[in-house]
């Protein structure tokens, strides 16, 4: 476990550095505002379109194996457009192409890299691993963004596409020598012994049903994962794009500048850092505590957006990212955890896909709501529309009839009945826009 945590790090610390110059360097080549977000698009387009492919090609293929190829291929992807950046010959349709291929890659390689971590970790373990691999995005994202001035200032642009490129490469050399400390079900991403199968549980990945149609149909029929694609959906529309509502707001209406916005940033890092050390010590999230979190990060929004000065807003910044961190690691637990370990990969691939959708969706909702009421009041109308959407569904659950009995099957059941395994998290189902992805 800290042989992954270590390459994880060093994986998003690479993939960061080369973020912070990927705009501009996309820019510089084309000219276009317009061409950076199609790139970005056109990298997540395969998330849209074939992630329930790799979730299912992650149930049936050996995770290691799968995890250290998809890594091992994007090294390349990124040692390619180092190459061309060097000799000056990236354009418009090479940039395209690298970016489709990564976004491709990326759809194995998330739920592989995500779920890899079952078998580094005992059962109980599942929300400190999950912690912890917050914990290390936090300050992979700090260290990349730190590291990636000095290293186009003395070495050059192509020069932070190598470092990402060695990162996944690392990543790769480390993943064989990786140990579980138990045995899994065969079939379930692994080549381990099988675990006897328990009554009730799913049918095991054996069966003449190992398709894309078994994940859709369990995702739809466990009301847990649905509530919470529901709370994180209206959250990441409305509540958590803050690099663009914060960035209105402080440029806007406080009179900032790029600076006054970089400490903005700074203090949502150091949020997440501690959210991700909060997180670590929950022990059976529930889509309840989920939603509770969400929802005060909403109203600490809302007030956020009436901040009279950037000293205030600065106060508030940072519990929202405190309870946006620990709300994420617990709905990450939940999420890769609730599945049987036959079916995880085939659920994150159905989550990648729904997730891209309010990825792309979010941006454009909010930069009309900012459109029509100004930056404050796109934080205060987006906060209460997330905090009385959460409201609204605790208030439908609560007038339920479901007997205590039912109630425990729907919480317990097939998490108790089926096989379960630790899992470390990576940082968002969503894959990161640009030519690359962190591990």
């Amino acid at each position: 476990m800290r042989w992954w945590s270590l390459a994880n790090f060093l994986s998003n610390a690479g993939t960061w550095m080369q973020l912070t110059v990927q705009n501009l360097l996309v820019l510089q080549i084309t000219g276009s505002a317009a061409a950076t977000g199609l790139s970005i698009s056109v990298q997540a387009a395969p998330a849209l379109l074939v992630s329930l492919l790799g979730g299912a090609a992650v149930d049936r293929w050996p995770r290691k194996v799968t995890a250290a190829v998809s890594q091992a291929l994007l090294g390349g992807v990124a040692f390619v457009t180092a190459v061309l950046v060097a000799l000056d010959r990236l354009d418009l349709t090479a940039l395209m192409v690298l970016a489709a291929v990564t976004g491709l890659v990326a759809t194995v390689d998330g739920p592989a890299c995500a779920l890899l971590g079952n078998d580094l970790v005992r059962k109980e373990d599942v929300p400190s691993a999950i912690g912890v691999g917050s914990l290390v995005h936090s300050a992979g994202r700090l260290a990349g963004a730190g590291l990636a001035g000095v290293t186009v200032a003395f070495l050059g642009t192509a020069a932070a596409y190598t470092a990402n490129g060695l990162s996944f490469l690392f990543v790769a050399s480390v993943i064989p020598f990786l140990r579980p400390v138990r045995e899994v079900p065969q079939g379930a991403g692994t080549a381990t012994a099988a675990v006897p199968a328990q009554r009730g549980a799913e049918p095991k990945a054996g069966s003449s049903d190992m398709t894309v149609r078994q994940g859709l149909a369990f995702f739809a029929r466990r009301p847990r994962l649905v509530a919470l694609a529901g709370i994180t959906g209206i959250s990441a529309v409305f509540g958590r794009n803050y690099g663009l509502t914060l960035a209105v707001l402080v440029t806007g209406p406080l009179a900032g500048g790029a600076g006054a916005f970089g400490t903005v940033s700074t203090v949502l890092a150091v949020g997440g850092i501690l959210g991700a050390v909060v997180g670590a010590r929950l022990r059976r999230p529930s889509v309840r505590l989920v939603g509770l979190l969400a929802a005060g990060g909403a109203l600490l929004q809302v007030v956020a957006g009436f901040s009279p000065s950037l000293t205030v807003l600065l106060v508030l910044v940072l519990p929202m990212a405190v309870l946006e961190s620990v709300s994420d690691t617990a709905g990450t637990t939940v999420l890769q955890t609730d599945p049987p370990a036959h079916l995880r990969g085939r659920v994150l691939g159905v989550w990648g896909s729904i997730s891209t959708v309010w990825g792309l969706g979010g941006p454009p909702v909010l930069g009309l709501l900012m459109e029509l009421a100004g930056a404050r009041g796109a934080l205060a109308t987006g906060g209460l529309v997330v905090a009385g959407a959460i409201g609204a569904g605790f208030a439908l659950r609560g007038r339920r009839t479901t007997p205590p009995e039912a109630l425990d099957v729907e919480e317990h059941g097939v998490r108790d009945l089926a096989p379960d395994a630790a899992v470390v998290a990576t940082h968002d189902a969503v894959k990161r826009p640009g030519l690359s992805t962190a591990a």
